[in-house]
């Protein structure tokens, strides 16, 4: 069936089509490559996506994508470096790099992406985080909770000083965790939180995958990709950063020879077929998650329309034409 949908709006990518935003010798025209690349699967507003890494490295990288002429980059998502440090919860981040919060580093930052910080990713629990999320929150800045090992109570008290955002829930966290409570239930439960979700079959089971949507409602839940330069891409070894990862034949992304995730390789319109095809939801009940509500979470509106073809039996979402003017 063709369709007329809006531009989709990524709020987290840190790289595709074998193009690297966190690498070391990144080169504008490779981002802007990326960007064209991202666009046409039908995303016109995103985030890119910079992880732990040191603050000179962090630096170069922001200073090219905040100054990138480019319509779809909306801001940059700041993952890390203020996470937690332990395996499973800090994910594919380095731990050289992992910090504790510091207003002054966080300035430093975001002074070096010229003010184009709009996403904040950190754990609640580490030493200065609850002070920076005050900080964010005066500054406009979306704080997330993510790549975490929280407590309930943290996690409360990290909604309290003005969190909004629920990082990739379900995952960016330990691998086994009490029955209750723990940190995916407070998350859930907080009507203050609008959960990110990477519907890639992969990060979470279909029905947990419906589960959370069924608990935060559509109008609490996002879709981003998290791709890295892995998306679109043959299976094969990647980087993201200094960080080498594995695009196995089934599409996952993985740290080799760990069970450890490593970003996804799911374009949007194939994660909004599986949230779709996941949780029995029509289209246009999908669609938003992956376009309005995002760009209404960091202040900006969707552009462009999109042309498609929607096959509703089998959930699969084609992009024919991306119109942006």
């Amino acid at each position: 069936m063709r369709i007329e949908l809006p531009g989709l709006v990524d709020l987290q990518v840190n790289g595709f089509g074998g193009i690297d935003f966190n690498a070391p010798d990144l080169r504008p025209e490779q981002a802007l490559a990326a960007l064209a690349q991202i666009e046409a699967t039908g995303v016109t507003r995103c985030l890119p996506t910079l992880i732990t890494s040191s603050s000179d490295a962090f630096a170069r990288n922001a200073r090219i994508l905040a100054t990138l002429n480019s319509p779809t980059v909306a801001g940059i998502h700041m993952e890390g470096p203020y996470l937690s440090p332990d395996d499973g919860p800090r994910g594919a981040h380095p731990r050289q790099h992992v910090i504790a919060a510091s207003l002054d580093d966080f300035k430093r930052r975001d002074e070096a992406a010229g003010g184009r910080i709009v996403v904040v990713t950190l754990a609640p629990e580490i030493p200065g985080a609850l002070p920076l999320i005050e900080h964010l929150v005066a500054n406009n800045v979306v704080a997330a909770i993510g790549h975490s090992a929280a407590s309930a109570g943290e996690i409360r008290d990290a909604v309290s000083a003005g969190a909004r955002l629920s990082t990739h829930l379900g995952n960016g966290c330990a691998q086994v965790l009490p029955r209750h409570p723990n940190l995916l239930w407070e998350q859930l439960a907080n009507d203050r939180l609008v959960a990110s979700l990477i519907v890639d079959g992969h990060h979470l089971p279909a029905a947990t995958v419906k589960s959370m949507v069924r608990a935060k409602g559509t109008a609490s839940t996002i879709l981003v990709t998290d791709a890295i330069s892995a998306a679109a891409a043959p299976p094969g070894r990647y980087r993201i950063g200094t960080v080498s990862c594995e695009l196995d034949g089934d599409g996952r992304v993985s740290l080799p020879g760990t069970p450890y995730l490593a970003g996804s390789a799911v374009t949007m319109p194939r994660a909004i077929g599986n949230t779709a095809r996941y949780c029995g939801l029509t289209l246009d009940e999908v669609v938003p998650m992956a376009s309005a509500i995002p760009a209404s979470l960091i202040g900006v509106t969707a552009t462009g329309r999109l042309v498609a073809d929607w096959d509703a039996e089998a959930c699969e979402l084609r992009i024919l034409q991306v119109r942006t003017a």
